[in-house]
């Protein structure tokens, strides 16, 4: 049993800590922002103050919340994890977040003598509930290895990248990829359903195809239904591709359909869809051509 800090217990990080403590090991949670989920803890969580007494007590520390600033927060503010860390402990933060600010928090982190990790993962609240996340990770050889059986706790295809930040890289990559495909998916059912054409058959038609994927076998069925409760909100995919648009600023690189894709994101959100599932996407394409497939 290992003794396991999970700071962010939202809709992903609260699964991923249920998983963890299904497998046996003792959970710390803080209650500095929010109160501890009840049922974590009523299954043998114990809450505590604040990030730093989480890090004295535990192990291995999980961060698992929305963006840069919040890790930062977490990890460096009074009574932050960084007070509490020292040898022998792994700092993993799991969030989505900037490549270079994580290089830099895992300095600082080093810096204690504790090991750091960056780990995104990819698979959405489904994945994390299932356990069957990706994981993607950066970051020394010898503490993966250490980490290795609780990612197993919580995922299936764990890989490690590289050196720290090269998780963070690999999963802007795969929000690049993420949002193509939700707009591919959405542009090819809304050309459909103008055309005439029913897109629930045209979606089960594509489904038997080179066409076919993960994206347009969920996704697509929340498009047709028009259900878009929050698995992973357009905020948060909105921020990730910020992290790909501003890196590749960095490097002199153009991404054009990926901007594309934010700007779509963007009409979601000016009309109200900050918190909608990403899969909503396609309500900009809609909004833009003044109908719905859901009208067909």
């Amino acid at each position: 049993m290992a003794k396991i800090g999970f700071l962010g217990t939202g809709i992903m990080g609260k699964p991923m800590a249920e998983n963890l403590q299904k497998a046996g090991h003792q959970l710390f949670l803080s209650t500095h922002h929010d109160e501890a989920p009840a049922d974590l803890v009523a299954a043998g969580a114990i809450a505590l103050a604040n990030p730093k007494e989480v890090a004295q007590e535990a192990e291995f520390i999980i961060v698992m919340v929305p963006d840069t600033p919040h890790v930062e927060d977490v990890l460096f503010r009074e009574n932050g994890v960084a007070d509490g860390v020292g040898p022998n402990k792994v700092v993993i933060d799991m969030s989505s977040i900037s490549p270079s600010a994580t290089k830099t928090f895992a300095e600082k982190i080093k810096a204690t003598g504790a090991a750091y990790l960056d780990a995104p993962v990819s698979g959405g609240e489904v994945g994390a509930k299932a356990a069957t996340l990706s994981i993607m990770v950066g970051g020394c050889e010898k503490a993966f290895e250490r980490v290795l059986p609780l990612f197993q706790s919580m995922g299936k295809n764990i890989t490690r990248v590289g050196g720290n930040g090269d998780g963070q890289t690999a999963k802007v990559a795969n929000q690049i990829i993420v949002a193509l495909n939700i707009q591919a998916v959405a542009e090819a059912l809304l050309f459909a359903a103008k055309n005439g054409a029913d897109p629930a058959k045209v979606r089960e038609a594509l489904m038997g195809g080179f066409a076919g994927s993960k994206i347009l076998e969920v996704h697509g069925e929340r498009m047709i239904k028009g259900t878009f409760d929050p698995g992973f909100r357009i905020s948060l995919h909105q921020k990730d591709l910020n992290l790909a648009l501003a890196g590749a600023r960095e490097l002199g690189l153009n991404l054009p359909n990926t901007a594309n894709a934010q700007q779509v994101f963007s009409t979601c959100a000016a009309i109200g869809g900050s918190n909608w599932d990403h899969s909503a996407l396609v309500k900009g394409l809609e909004h833009m051509a003044n109908f719905s497939i859901r009208d067909k």
